[in-house]
């Protein structure tokens, strides 16, 4: 009997990333709102933690029933046979989610709604749960798991909000319940290349999924001219690569009873053999920050992929294109204090008029918060994708770029 998986991901990149399941050989791939429901056996939890590069997370359903209250939440929840599962003596958090009746953008939770936990941020909708409190509920749940394990084995796991063994997490909508447990444990989006401290302002998986949005591919030049720590070079050259984004980390469901470690090591050995050593793409990552460059190469080097890209200092204003053609992709700053908007209605015009000048024959994508974007830049977008990046609403713009024009032809 197939298992039944949920993958979330930000808003948006719900087709790429069902494209990319399928390619793991997932059965019964259905996009909804904020995610991907799939099915498969066991070791397909492997490969889609090992091989996605837009989901954040892998969330295996364990089971689902109708729910009234919080009192019968709590007793289907002890039913479940968690020993089966994993062991007392690992950590555990648990995270309650309902839908709401207008979409809100998550990357946490199946599928997308308000949310209950120690990381969670509740959306300002209304939620269609029967349940009066998320926060209740999740402690409920917690108490389900915990009492079923003191009752059979004298022991109950402790909880970490922190950096869990083990996640729960429960997803309510109107009168039904569904119980899943995370398989990746840390969100999928920390490849553990990063070596900035700070939060960057672009994740991964969103930096992967604009590179699926605009159909680039290896063989195709790949400019950032606005590169920051480098995340969108460093996504298109593990691409190149053909390196899985999750070969430098660990999963959670190497914590879980089912984990086959045998079995495990073959799929990653498989990843490792495939490799490729030798560039197969022109990819260039450049910024007028001295500290960014510096930012981007230490990002390279810990991604093992630094001989793919190169890096160079330079300004998106004055800086030439580095080939007759291409894909330019960046995600340029977008104002959110009024003195910040106010400058760059003085800058976007005048990087519509260096892309046009230095970059013809190219297409220009360009993902921003600023929605006047388009209309500042002084050029005519092909197309117009909405996208969340994190709780901000964004569009990505896609121009194609003909000299001294802001009417390019329209992409097929």
């Amino acid at each position: 009997m197939a298992e039944r998986f949920f993958a979330p991901c930000p808003r948006g990149l719900e087709p790429p990333l069902a494209a990319e399941l399928e390619a793991v050989r997932a059965r019964d791939v259905q996009s909804v709102d904020g995610g991907v429901a799939f099915a498969g056996d066991l070791a397909l939890a492997y490969r889609a933690n090992l091989e996605s590069r837009i989901a954040s997370r892998v969330l295996w359903r364990v089971d689902g029933f109708s729910c009234r209250d919080e009192r019968e939440l709590y007793d289907r929840v002890y039913a479940i046979d968690w020993s089966r599962h994993f062991e007392p003596r690992r950590t555990l958090r648990v995270d309650v989610a309902a839908s709401t009746r207008r979409a809100v953008p998550s990357v946490e939770s199946p599928p997308g709604g308000r949310r209950s936990g120690a990381a969670a941020r509740v959306g300002r909708t209304q939620s269609s749960s029967p349940l009066a409190s998320l926060e209740f509920a999740t402690l409920r749940v917690k108490d389900a798991v915990c009492d079923r394990f003191r009752a059979e084995r004298g022991v109950r796991p402790s909880v970490d909000k922190r950096a869990p063994d083990v996640r729960v997490h429960v997803h309510l909508r109107e009168r039904e319940a569904s119980v899943y447990l995370d398989t990746s444990g840390e969100p999928l989006f920390k490849r553990g290349y990063r070596r900035d401290a700070e939060e960057a302002p672009l994740r991964e998986n969103l930096a992967a999924g604009l590179l699926a949005l605009a159909q680039w591919k290896p063989e195709q030049p790949l400019l950032d001219p606005m590169c920051g720590s480098g995340t969108i070079a460093i996504e298109a050259a593990l691409i190149a690569a053909d390196r899985a984004p999750g070969l430098g980390r660990t999963f959670g469901f190497q914590k879980l009873t089912w984990y086959d470690g045998p079995t495990w090591q073959r799929i990653r050995q498989a990843a490792r053999d495939r490799i490729r050593a030798a560039p197969a793409a022109s990819i260039v990552a450049s910024d007028v920050a001295r500290a960014a460059v510096a930012h981007t190469r230490a990002n390279l080097r810990a991604a093992q992929v630094e001989s793919f890209v190169l890096v160079e200092e330079a300004d998106v204003l004055t800086r030439d294109a580095p080939a007759a053609g291409g894909l330019l992709l960046a995600n340029p700053p977008y104002g959110v204090r009024l003195a910040e908007a106010k400058a760059l209605e003085a800058f976007y015009p005048r990087l519509g008029d260096a892309l046009k000048r230095r970059f013809s024959g190219w297409t220009a994508g360009l993902l921003s918060g600023d929605l006047r974007l388009a209309k500042l830049i002084g050029l005519k977008p092909a197309r117009r994708i909405p996208l969340w990046n994190g709780a901000i609403e964004c569009r990505l713009f896609l121009f194609p770029l003909v000299a001294g024009s802001a009417r390019g032809a329209m992409l097929k």
